[in-house]
């Protein structure tokens, strides 16, 4: 699996778009995914939007659970890697970042164009 470092800064104003949720890896038994050092996996979705393009909506993978994280605020993401993975004939890109910690001050009219 090839890993790519993703550079934030490039990725304009990141909003929360689906609170933190634990990771399954059953979802029949609601067994929480687990990484290599045992630490619980969480996720955020987060929306992506650079100069007035479509928005996009990536979910990223964190250890830990993410504290202070509501829908709709600005985060920021640190130590983001992007891993191209495939599986028989399904391929894709998937997601993780060492932390996603919320930007306080941040106005909702941060990110839309105007002028708040």
């Amino acid at each position: 699996m090839q890993s790519i470092p993703v550079d934030t800064t490039r990725l304009g104003v990141l909003r929360c778009a689906i609170a933190p949720e634990a990771k399954l890896t059953n979802p029949e038994t609601q067994e929480v995914k687990r990484d290599r050092d045992g630490n619980p996996v969480w996720t955020v979705a987060v929306t992506v939007r650079q100069d007035g393009r479509r928005i996009s909506v990536i979910e990223i993978a964190v250890s830990g659970q993410p504290k202070g994280i509501d829908e709709g605020q600005v985060v920021k993401v640190t130590g983001l890697t992007a891993f191209m993975w495939a599986m028989g004939d399904r391929h894709g890109v998937s997601f993780r970042a060492d932390a996603v910690t919320p930007v306080h001050g941040a106005t909702a009219a941060q990110g839309k164009g105007g002028d708040a």
